[in-house]
């Protein structure tokens, strides 16, 4: 089965073709054709993602990265006798000129690929941004006849992790249930069980910020550029290779004893925008020794709250996706907490699958297909769901 795959539901654009095959349990997958436009450059000057700003850009790039991955993947076909159905693709993209544009202009002139489904983010994510992968995948649908999969992009992150180094599928290893998941991101800090392939239970979030969210307002705090994430680590790692072990600004651990499986991030960014002003001004020194903290205090909380899930759980399969994880500290604290627990197999996604991609988007509606065949039947309205929760 090939599989389009489209992901805008932030600040990347990104439009994958997958080749997928094999049951459910132990599926192959190979990457055709993978396109991806990240807005980060724009959106650093306001230190935070514009959710119009973002539409714009996704309705911007949205036909060249079809046309890359659909080139990468030998299915760009020229063609000059190929006619649309004119009105009905005005009526799907009416809120999306800029998109209608380019696709009036570009898709009349290639051969219908031989794609057997689209599979489309719905949510979690910004709403606006979501509905121009929503509506540029019912356009698509429209014109060449091929069903519409709506997928949760959690669940993309969870299954990325099925995907090795440069993109090639992993033949071993495959999750072995009940698997827990800790699903940490820019808009997302969750505990998800899941005890049969595409089921899951929410057992714990953030009640406040979400992790990665809480980096980026540390970072605005310390004067470092956006995203914040990469820029505190830097500062953290330059102190841990120094031997900075003192906790001089003295940073909370929010929530780590309660006795639920919830996040609180809000607290500790408070305390250090408290300690910032209790201070003054701010050296180098200063704010690489706040970063250091934070970081610490963050990884500690993670591990506190997964380690205790999963000896209340027993899991069998540890997966931590989401564009956090590429947190170099983060990843070498939970890989040494995994050690500790026997039988438990822990699956990390590349760093290049970690953070927001389309790939992982194109695996999970391969799942979600071979588990509910009638998907690819179905003519239920999709919508963008900017709050959608797992299970």
């Amino acid at each position: 089965m090939i599989i389009l795959s489209i992901e805008t539901s932030c600040d990347e654009t990104a439009i994958s073709v997958i080749r997928a095959s094999g049951p459910i349990t132990s599926p192959k997958f190979k990457v055709l054709g993978n396109a991806l436009y990240s807005q980060v450059k724009i959106h650093e000057q306001y230190g935070g993602v514009f959710p119009n700003i973002a539409k714009r850009e996704h309705q911007k790039n949205f036909i060249p990265l079809l046309k890359e991955a659909l080139g990468e993947a030998g299915f760009l076909k020229q063609t000059t006798d190929n006619k649309l159905p004119t009105r009905g693709i005005q009526k799907i993209l009416e809120r999306e000129t800029e998109l209608l544009g380019e696709f009036l202009k570009f898709i009349p002139t290639i051969e219908k690929p031989p794609i057997d489904a689209i599979a489309v983010t719905f949510g979690p994510g910004l709403e606006p941004a979501l509905w121009v992968g929503i509506n540029g995948a019912k356009a698509l649908g429209k014109i060449w006849n091929i069903p519409i999969v709506p997928i949760d992009h959690m669940e993309g992150h969870i299954v990325s992790a099925l995907l090795s180094k440069n993109l090639k599928p992993k033949t071993k290893n495959f999750f072995k249930y009940p698997v827990l998941a800790l699903l940490i991101s820019g808009g997302h800090t969750e505990l998800v069980l899941s005890k049969k392939i595409l089921e899951y239970k929410t057992i714990g979030k953030t009640r406040d910020d979400a992790i990665g969210e809480a980096y980026d307002k540390v970072a605005r705090m310390l004067g470092l550029p956006y995203p914040g994430g990469p820029e505190i680590s830097k500062l953290a790692e330059k102190k841990r290779i120094s031997g900075y072990k003192k906790e001089k600004w003295n940073l909370p651990r929010p929530m780590i004893h309660t006795h639920d499986y919830d996040f609180s991030f809000s607290g500790l960014k408070t305390a250090v925008l408290y300690r910032i002003r209790e201070h003054g001004k701010l050296k180098t020194k200063d704010k690489e020794e706040i970063a250091f903290e934070f970081e610490k205090a963050v990884t500690e909380i993670l591990i506190h709250k997964t380690k205790k899930a999963v000896e209340q759980y027993k899991p069998k399969s540890l997966i931590v996706g989401g564009g956090v994880i590429a947190n170099t500290h983060i990843r070498k604290s939970i890989t040494k907490m995994s050690e500790e627990f026997k039988g438990l197999a822990l699956h990390i996604p590349t760093r290049e699958l970690a953070t927001d991609n389309s790939v992982m988007i194109g695996i999970a509606g391969y799942l979600r297909i071979k588990k509910f065949p009638k998907l690819l039947k179905s003519r239920k309205k999709i919508v963008a769901k900017g709050n959608a929760t797992l299970g």
